[in-house]
C-alpha cells in the first residue's frame, strides 16, 4: 500500500499534494509518519482548515526524518501554510496536524485539527470511527429539509424561547444536536444555564476578548420549566431512541440551575417513562446531583481533560470547586444505579502520554465509569499544551495503543462519542 502524501495550501488558499513528502502527524511538538492503519477516509462532513503562519511538515522516506516545508515546491519562493482536517462527529484523531509556527502567528480557533494527507485521489485523515451510531453522521441532514421543519415549528410556537433559542442553534451554528430535535429524532438539547462556575480555555460558548473567539453563542437566560417540559416531554414520547440532555456548548454549567432542572425532569415523568433524561455537566456540585437522581435523572456525562488535577484546572480553570468534586457526582449516580460517562477530550501528545493513563485509570476504578466518549479537543494544540505545562514528546505512545491498553485494563468498560438511549439497551 503506497503512504499518503504531504497538503500543502498555495498563497491563494488552494491545496496541493507534494508526492516527494509522506503524510505526518504530531503528538504534541513530536512529529512521526503516519503509519499503515492509521489513516482512513476523510469522513464526509469534515472539513479542511488552512493554518495561518504555519509551514506543514512532511516525513522524508529517503532521509527516514520529518521536515518543514518553507515554500511551494511549484512556484518556489512563494508563502504556503499547512492543511488540517476537522473531523465529523463520531470520528476521533490519532495525530494532530503537524507544522512549524512562525512568529507571531495567531491562536487558531478554536476546532479540533487532525493530520490530513491524499492518496489514490482522495483525502484521508488520521483517525478511527469511535461510535457505529450515524446521528450525526453527514447524510442525515437534509438542510432544505430542516430549515423548513425549523420554520414549522417554531411559527406553530411562537413563544417559547428555548425553541427559538435552539432554532438559531440549528441554522446559524449547524449544532447537529439542534437539528435532530427539529427532526424528531434521537438525542435533543435542553440548555438552561447562562452562568458557569468555571472558565474553560477552550469554552466555545464564552470567551474573553481579545484571546480567541467562541464559536456559538451562550444563551441568556434561564428557560421555565414549562418551557423546558413543552420541548423534552414530546420528543421523549415521539422520537426513535429519545434521549434529552441537559448540558450543551451554548450554555454554561447547568448544575447551577439544579432546582428549575429538578422539576424539569419530575414534570416529564410525571407525563413520560420513555428515553432517557441525560445532564451534561462539569460535576462540579455532587449535593445538585444528588437531587436531580431524585427526581429522575437517568444518566451523567463529565467533561474531563486530564485526571491530574493540576492539568484539569489550568484547563477548566475552575471557580469555587475542587476536581475531587467529579468523581463524587459519578459515584453518587452509579450508586442511584444510573448510567456514567467520561466526556473525555483528546490530544494527541497529552492524552496518551504514560502519566495521563495512569491517572484515568486510577480515575476509572474509583469512579466505575461505565463509558468513555472519546471526544477531540477543540483548541489551538500548542497554546492548550503551554498553558498544561504538559510535558512533549517521546513519552506519548499514541492513541490507539492507548485505547487498546485501557480495553485489556478495563474489559466492561465502553468507548463511544454519543450518550447513549439507554431504553434502546434495555427493551
Amino acid at each position: 500500500m503506497n503512504s499518503p502524501c504531504l497538503l500543502y495550501a498555495d498563497a491563494e488558499g488552494r491545496i496541493f499534494e507534494w508526492p516527494k513528502l509522506g503524510m505526518a502527524g504530531a503528538r504534541g511538538n513530536f512529529h512521526k509518519s503516519v503509519d499503515p492503519g492509521e489513516w482512513i477516509p476523510l469522513p464526509p462532513g469534515s472539513e479542511l482548515f488552512l493554518l495561518p503562519d504555519r509551514l506543514p511538515v512532511g516525513y522524508n522516506p529517503g532521509k527516514k526524518q520529518c521536515e518543514v516545508l518553507a515554500h511551494d515546491p511549484y512556484h518556489p519562493g512563494k508563502p504556503i501554510r499547512a492543511v488540517a482536517a476537522f473531523m465529523s462527529p463520531a470520528y476521533t484523531q490519532l495525530y494532530s496536524a503537524a507544522y512549524r509556527t512562525l512568529p507571531g502567528a495567531p491562536l487558531l480557533p478554536l476546532f479540533a485539527y487532525t493530520a490530513v494527507g491524499w492518496q489514490n485521489g482522495g483525502f484521508v485523515a488520521a483517525g478511527m470511527r469511535v461510535d457505529p451510531d450515524q446521528r450525526q453522521d453527514f447524510h442525515q441532514f437534509d438542510p432544505v429539509e430542516i430549515k423548513r421543519r425549523v420554520h414549522a415549528r417554531l411559527k406553530k410556537d411562537r413563544l417559547n424561547r428555548l425553541l427559538h433559542h435552539l432554532g438559531k442553534c440549528a441554522l446559524t451554528y449547524g449544532c447537529p444536536a439542534a437539528k435532530n430535535l427539529f427532526m424528531e429524532r434521537w438525542e435533543a438539547p435542553l440548555p438552561t444555564s447562562p452562568v458557569c462556575n468555571a472558565s474553560c480555555l477552550g469554552c466555545i460558548s464564552l470567551q474573553e476578548e481579545g484571546v480567541v473567539p467562541a464559536t456559538q453563542d451562550r444563551i441568556r437566560f434561564v428557560p421555565e420549566v414549562e418551557e423546558i417540559v413543552g420541548i423534552a416531554v414530546p420528543h421523549l414520547e415521539g422520537a426513535p431512541r429519545p434521549v434529552v440532555s441537559f448540558g450543551q456548548g451554548c450554555e454554561g454549567e447547568p448544575l447551577l440551575q439544579s432546582n428549575v432542572i429538578a422539576e424539569a425532569i419530575r414534570t416529564m415523568r410525571r407525563v413520560s417513562n420513555r428515553g432517557t433524561i441525560n445532564l451534561n455537566t462539569n460535576g462540579s456540585l455532587p449535593d445538585a446531583v444528588t437531587s436531580l437522581c431524585a427526581a429522575g435523572l437517568d444518566s451523567i456525562r463529565v467533561s474531563i481533560n486530564s485526571c491530574q488535577p493540576h492539568a484539569y484546572n489550568a484547563y477548566f480553570r475552575p471557580r469555587g470547586y475542587q476536581f475531587e468534586a467529579l468523581a463524587r457526582s459519578l459515584q453518587i449516580v452509579h450508586a442511584h444505579g444510573g448510567f456514567t460517562s467520561l466526556n473525555y477530550f483528546i490530544l494527541p501528545g497529552f492524552t496518551d502520554q504514560e502519566e495521563e493513563w495512569s491517572a484515568l485509570c486510577a480515575f476509572l476504578e474509583r469512579t466505575q465509569v461505565d463509558l468513555i466518549q472519546l471526544r477531540n479537543l477543540n483548541i489551538d494544540p500548542e497554546w492548550y499544551l503551554k498553558n498544561l505545562t504538559a510535558a512533549q514528546g517521546e513519552k506519548a505512545m499514541g492513541i490507539r495503543q492507548w485505547l487498546d491498553r485501557l480495553r485489556q485494563r478495563f474489559p466492561e468498560l465502553r468507548f463511544g462519542y454519543f450518550n447513549p438511549c439507554l431504553e434502546s439497551e434495555n427493551p
